[in-house]
């Protein structure tokens, strides 16, 4: 009768014999799609509806998986039709001591990855990086006001229920936008904890639907939502999520009464391209020796995409750094302010930057 083979022992009897990780991961993959060389991977062990096009996904993520904090970020890879696709995602809840990671996915109209995981198959296995992100509640007894807005709200949900592990030692309220009541994300679990929770307020605000309950209002987000929830002139911390549009007004009506502002938008600001960006330069692929005219209107990943070129990238917002790369020559604009950058760097991010001149990659 045939003995199974722990992980441990045949990765150390593959060590002994010398093969490129890319070719030792094929083969572990074949054997058991968790286990990789050094790769964090992840199995779907649940998958629920959470409100109208929007699902949470709980994963079980391999020993390669360094933890997460609440209101920390994952690129999640997944396989569509033979092509490898990379998307970010907040965690939605705080990190338990089950070790697993639970990411909600709002479904976008065109969205290939986020429609594709509505209804991925539960034992799916994807492939994970590490987390990563700087969202926290301060660690102080001042007032912390949470304001989210359409998928904006998964690292809130996960920040809340870090605080009410700690029977939330400082005020916190949490505001939440949504077109209709049925978009409203794990709405009774948030009012169970509000009700028990004399520190914890929720508020829904809806934008194509009438209030009906006490904890709701109507309309975007204005000076009248802000003034309610900080009555007086009290001061708060404020954690914004949710589109640039919305993270811009809140930071604009909130002013000094911030002690603090931290912002995460999950779509970028407007692009700033003019006449003088038209035209084409040409770039040097330093690894693969190739030579490119690329166009000087687009970022650097979307004109190396239309050339064939496929970089590493993951939320194309600048946030998740997975497509920095070496520039060692030539100059490149910053696509949101315009700025020039013509020294060297060793993490131009290419999903926001769009070449000035010739120039050169570490690709």
């Amino acid at each position: 009768m045939e003995t199974a083979i722990p992980q441990r022992t045949l990765l150390s009897r593959l060590n002994a014999v010398w093969a490129p990780p890319a070719v030792l991961d094929f083969w572990l993959s074949r054997l058991n799609p968790l286990w990789s060389w050094d790769q964090a991977r992840a199995r779907v062990v649940e998958r629920r509806i959470e409100a109208e096009g929007v699902t949470t996904l709980v994963l079980k993520p391999n020993r390669h998986f360094r933890g997460f904090r609440a209101g920390q970020h994952v690129n999640v890879g997944v396989e569509i039709e033979g092509v490898r696709y990379t998307r970010s995602y907040s965690a939605s809840d705080r990190p338990n001591a089950d070790g697993r990671l639970r990411i909600t996915v709002k479904a976008v109209q065109g969205g290939k990855v986020s429609q594709h995981l509505q209804a991925i198959p539960v034992g799916s296995v994807l492939s994970l990086g590490q987390a990563f992100g700087e969202l926290a509640v301060p660690n102080d007894a001042a007032p912390c006001l949470l304001l989210a807005a359409g998928s904006g709200i998964t690292p809130m949900l996960a920040l809340v229920n870090a605080q009410a592990e700690n029977g939330f030692a400082q005020p916190v309220r949490l505001a939440c936008w949504a077109r209709a009541r049925a978009e409203l994300v794990q709405a009774a679990a948030l009012r169970a904890l509000a009700a028990s929770h004399p520190n914890f307020s929720v508020h829904f605000m809806l934008t194509g639907e009438a209030a009906r309950a006490a904890d709701e209002r109507e309309g975007r987000i204005e000076p009248g939502h802000l003034a309610a929830l900080l009555p007086g002139d009290e001061q708060a911390h404020v954690l914004a999520c949710g589109p640039h549009g919305f993270v811009e007004r809140a930071r604009e009506l909130l002013g000094e009464r911030c002690l603090s502002f931290q912002a995460e938008a999950f779509s970028p600001p407007p692009r700033l391209v003019d006449a003088s960006d038209q035209g084409r330069v040409r770039v040097t692929l330093l690894r693969s020796g190739r030579t490119l005219d690329i166009a000087r209107n687009k970022s650097l990943l979307e004109a190396l995409e239309e050339q064939g070129v496929t970089p590493r990238h993951g939320c194309r917002m600048g946030i998740c750094n997975t497509c920095a790369c070496v520039k060692p020559e030539g100059a490149t604009r910053h696509l949101h302010d315009r700025g020039i950058q013509h020294e060297p760097t060793q993490a131009l991010r290419l999903c926001m930057h769009a070449a000035q001149s010739d120039l050169s990659l570490e690709l």
